[in-house]
């Protein structure tokens, strides 16, 4: 069975633990007790860069009709029985549940991409699952109740020159996409992927897109267009499985 766990360190409510996780203890329930309804970050991707903590919340229904006692949640990638890694709450009072008979329990996440991020292969998509016990000693445990994608920051520039430009001529719009490493902690060229050259007339609030540019083996983008009026220009990628979105702010040409 393969376990990994990404450091030594772990920061807050954060617990990852190289454990065997039994197919055979996946999904346990004793009583009448249940848990679903398990949203993590609010339905949004997590998306962590190399330096700045990220902090999430997973939240869960759980019940029992003698009353929900405490409960925890579990975060995972790949199967249950054969995680390539695995996040859990590492204390009772990380995960706070409601009192009564049918509540929301919440578990707050925080990363140190530093010390909890050092793969960058654990990027993509995750499972999450939760735990309740109930106040007569029943409890339920049920994984794959959802899921989420923990994706990579990326940062993209954008510069258009000549500045002002003759009208009919050439401008040339260059640029770069980087992303984070996790391996290193670094940010690195995010090669041959295709990014979208979008423009918005000066007086407008609306970006069209013009063409789509691959980057090349460094990530970086550059391309023609011919100069008709005022306007912005900007490169927008739209993130792929791994890999969050990002946006370049726009950069004005002044078009005689």
């Amino acid at each position: 069975m393969r376990t990994t766990a990404f450091c030594a360190a772990l920061s807050g409510a954060l617990a990852l633990t190289a454990l065997s996780v039994p197919a055979a203890q996946a999904d346990t329930v004793v009583g009448d007790t249940t848990v679903s309804n398990i949203v993590v970050n609010g339905g949004k991707d997590v998306v962590i860069g190399t330096t700045n903590k990220v902090t999430f919340k997973v939240t869960f229904t759980a019940s029992d009709p003698s009353g929900v006692e405490d409960g925890e949640s579990y975060l995972y990638k790949g199967t249950w029985s054969d995680p390539s890694a695995f996040w859990s709450d590492d204390r009772d009072e990380d995960t706070t549940c409601a009192t009564g008979t049918k509540v929301t329990c919440t578990t707050t996440y925080t990363i140190t991409p530093e010390y909890d991020l050092n793969h960058d292969a654990y990027a993509g998509a995750w499972r999450a699952g939760a735990y309740a016990k109930a106040n007569d000693g029943n409890s339920a445990k049920k994984t794959n109740l959802g899921g989420f994608s923990l994706k990579r920051y990326a940062k993209l520039t954008v510069n258009a020159s000549p500045e002002p430009v003759t009208k009919g001529k050439t401008i040339t719009v260059s640029g770069k996409l980087i992303r984070a490493g996790w391996n290193d902690h670094k940010y690195h060229g995010y090669t041959s992927q295709p990014v979208k050259l979008q423009f918005r007339k000066a007086g407008t609030s609306t970006y069209s897109t013009v063409k789509t540019v691959n980057t090349n083996g460094y990530g970086d983008l550059k391309t023609t267009v011919t100069a008709s009026t005022d306007g912005y220009w900007r490169y927008y990628f739209p993130g792929t499985s791994t890999t969050a979105s990002a946006t370049a702010t726009g950069d004005f040409v002044d078009v005689k």
